[in-house]
């Protein structure tokens, strides 16, 4: 695969990443209210990795061009986003505030938390189905499967760095601030919910 279609696609990726959205909200909230960002953005990163595959192997072609599937993914994506984003803002993160709970648990639950975020979101779906071909050669040596693959990796490095920073930035800045904590708590949530509410809106008017 040549290094100027990886090169071309990580720098769309890149700007991609740096626009802030659901998955700067969970990195942020949990920058804030776990002992460790890893369980959070490892959940998200995984999700990113099953839509890789998941438009290596086309299934996401035929969903995209059913109507009632697309719906019933983003209504799924929409609620659980609005579900997240109301429970932050009804209970704001405080600085370390699940690092004496049980931390198998919490990892788990952060885990699950973060690719259901990036898993379920039809945006990301959509965006994937519609970027990576377009940076893949059929003359090329590699199967095109091969090379969204090989894409997506990339896209998903890149998020690991940035929403490692974003993470480590929230609890640095914040950490020894606690009101302006859950204000930013509150705003991510919120952030969630306006997000997840758009989804349903734009769906059900299309």
């Amino acid at each position: 695969m040549a290094a100027s279609s990886i090169t071309a696609f990580w720098a769309v990726s890149v700007l991609l990443i740096l626009v802030p959205g659901a998955d700067w909200a969970h990195t942020i909230t949990a920058g804030l209210r776990d002992r460790s960002v890893l369980p959070a953005i490892g959940g998200l990163l995984l999700g990113y990795v099953a839509l890789t595959g998941v438009v290596a192997a086309g299934v996401a072609a035929v969903v995209a061009s059913s109507p009632v599937v697309l719906t019933a993914l983003t209504v799924a994506g929409a609620v659980y986003l609005i579900g997240i984003g109301a429970v932050t803002v009804a209970r704001p993160a405080v600085p370390g505030a699940s690092a004496e709970g049980g931390a198998g648990a919490a990892w788990g639950a952060r885990l699950a938390q973060g690719i259901g975020v990036s898993g379920l979101n039809p945006k990301a779906l959509l965006l994937f189905t519609a970027l990576l071909p377009q940076f893949t050669d059929p003359a090329d040596g590699w199967p095109m499967g091969a090379q969204i693959a090989a894409l997506g990796l990339v896209h998903t490095v890149s998020c690991a760095v940035v929403y490692l920073c974003v993470g480590l930035t929230a609890r640095a800045v914040l950490g020894a601030r606690p009101a302006a904590a859950r204000a930013v708590s509150r705003a991510s949530g919120a952030a969630m919910v306006v997000i997840g509410v758009l989804l349903l809106v734009q769906r059900l008017a299309a």
